[in-house]
């Protein structure tokens, strides 16, 4: 015990003398291996002479340099780092989020001032100089007023819309309509410049139709984008195959021509509506089966040094017994897997019938008492919450025991529940309607955000993202826990023919006699 003591509280002192400071003694200092006391050496050791030349520095001073290490004041963890990174990276999100709506933006504002300045100019620099604008001139305003309103109702409808998510690359249409945009700007601002302010143009009617020709050119490049941006791409051209890594959920859709980042956007919105929400608690089954089946195997190194396997011929006869219960447990396999679907699908029915029980009785006692509370005083008379929060105790303790069941408790919290609860009361909803979003997998949208476990995809292609999609494209959207595999197969020419069928060939006439019965 007392050197067990003494042990730790050596250990001790060295672990605070590290954490304090590291020391590196050179070489001609002194040390536990050449003790000095009072400058002299203990007996038995080499006695040390100093020369003149120790003095100078000596070649090898980065070797036998005395460090000292110790706590800065201005030190950051591995957690202040990677929680650095990730201030940055939200930061590099939201800019460019909202950087195509700046651009936007900007663009808009300028295609809309550009004909008002050019309407402005002439006015303010030679005014008198100006030709009276008639009776056509001033119905141009009018319809150049008429024209703006509507490009600028135009340009809010279709580019001023907040994006539904950060695409690794830029949209290629869009950046073309941009560009043309500012190129059909500049092209009537440097013809507006040499050909009307250098001039000092003073008919003021041309001024304005050329303003009203700006107008109308920027109002047909707005139709080109509603037909590249928003009809192009309705028209189903390719079959979409969508399956999940984990559990292999398929969904098939038909999509229009599209690029392959446009069409993994698409393909998303589609997965949190139609597909249902991925529970990783269901795979355990299978992987624990896994693990059964490999626990029986038994495995032998024959090229062991010290193995006789091959020495001996018995040892052979021995082996074969042992790996029989394994063979016969790999030849029962698929009855191990059937008798637990059965065991399995049998526990689900049988919690699943106390549950709807337990939820029928307490609508049933609901519906009682809102009978009695038509009689009663207002001040008797119980909120909808409360009824939710009295009768959930009843059915709570079957709710949880099919959750458990079906490995769904964590999609579901008790909040939730109540509040759904109160909103079936509240809305005078069956116990079916009520039971339908507990029985049955919803979809991963109609879940709470913090269930979805995926709020960043990768796109994983062979081709460019901004490419278009063609027949035999491969492309995967990976998250953290799961990937969606997609791929894409083209609709088939359908061919139809007509086949005339004469009417006169559907007559046929029925002979009657008088000796029949009809």
């Amino acid at each position: 015990d007392r050197s067990r003591e003494r042990y730790k509280c050596g250990s001790s002192k060295d672990s605070s003398r590290s954490e304090r400071s590291v020391v590196i003694n050179p070489p001609d200092t002194p040390s536990q291996d050449s003790p000095i006391h009072n400058e002299e050496p203990l007996p038995g050791e080499p006695s040390t002479a100093a020369d003149p030349g120790d003095e100078a520095q000596d070649d090898n001073w980065g070797e036998t340099t005395t460090a000292v290490t110790g706590t800065s004041e201005l030190s950051i963890s591995q957690e202040e780092v990677v929680g650095l990174g990730k201030e940055i990276q939200d930061r590099t999100q939201g800019f460019r989020r909202y950087l195509p709506l700046a651009v936007g933006s900007c663009v808009g504002l300028l295609v809309l001032a550009t004909p008002l300045v050019f309407l402005l100019l002439p006015v303010v620099m030679w005014p008198d100089r100006l030709q009276a604008c008639g009776a056509a001139c001033e119905g141009l305003f009018l319809s150049i007023s008429f024209k703006i309103l509507i490009l600028l109702v135009a340009v809010w409808a279709l580019f001023l819309r907040p994006s539904r998510a950060s695409l690794p690359r830029v949209c290629v249409y869009r950046a073309f309509l941009t560009t043309l945009t500012l190129l059909l700007t500049m092209s009537y601002w440097l013809f507006y410049g040499v050909r009307i302010l250098d001039a000092q143009d003073e008919d003021y009617h041309g001024i304005v139709q050329f303003a009203v020709s700006l107008v109308d050119s920027q109002l047909f490049v707005h139709y080109l984008a509603v037909v590249l941006l928003e009809l192009r791409h309705l028209r189903p051209c390719y079959s979409v195959c969508v399956i999940r890594s984990t559990d292999g959920e398929t969904r098939h859709y038909n999509i229009g021509q599209l690029s392959i980042q446009r069409a993994a956007l698409t393909i998303l919105e589609y997965y949190y509506r139609d597909f249902p929400l991925h529970n990783p608690a269901l795979l355990s089954a299978s992987k624990q089966r896994t693990a059964k089946h490999l626990a029986g195997l038994k495995v032998y190194n024959v090229d062991a040094p010290g193995s006789t396997a091959a020495a001996q011929p018995s040892n052979g006869n021995q082996s074969r017994p042992m790996l029989t219960p394994a063979t016969k447990r790999k030849d029962n396999a698929h009855s191990e897997l059937y008798y637990e679907e059965a065991d399995y699908e049998r526990r689900v029915r049988k919690r699943r019938a106390r549950l709807v029980v337990a939820v029928e009785e307490a609508f049933t006692h609901v519906r009682r008492m809102k009978k009695e509370d038509e009689n009663a005083a207002p001040s008797d008379i119980m909120d909808v919450r409360e009824a939710a929060l009295a009768i959930f105790p009843s059915m709570a303790r079957a709710l949880q025991k099919y959750l458990r069941t079906t490995r769904r408790q964590h999609c579901h919290s008790m909040e939730s529940i109540q509040k759904h609860l109160a909103f079936c009361l509240i809305n005078n909803l069956s116990p079916k309607a009520f039971l339908e979003s507990y029985l049955a997998p919803s979809p991963t949208l109609q879940y709470g955000p913090e269930r979805w476990m995926a709020d960043q995809w990768t796109l994983i292609s062979e081709a460019s993202v901004t490419s278009g999609i063609k027949e035999g494209t491969e492309f995967l959207l990976k998250c953290l826990d799961f990937s969606l595999a997609v791929t894409v197969k083209g609709i088939p020419y359908i061919r139809l023919t007509e086949e005339y069928i004469d009417p006169k060939s559907h007559r046929f006439i029925l002979l009657l006699q008088s000796e029949t019965s009809v």
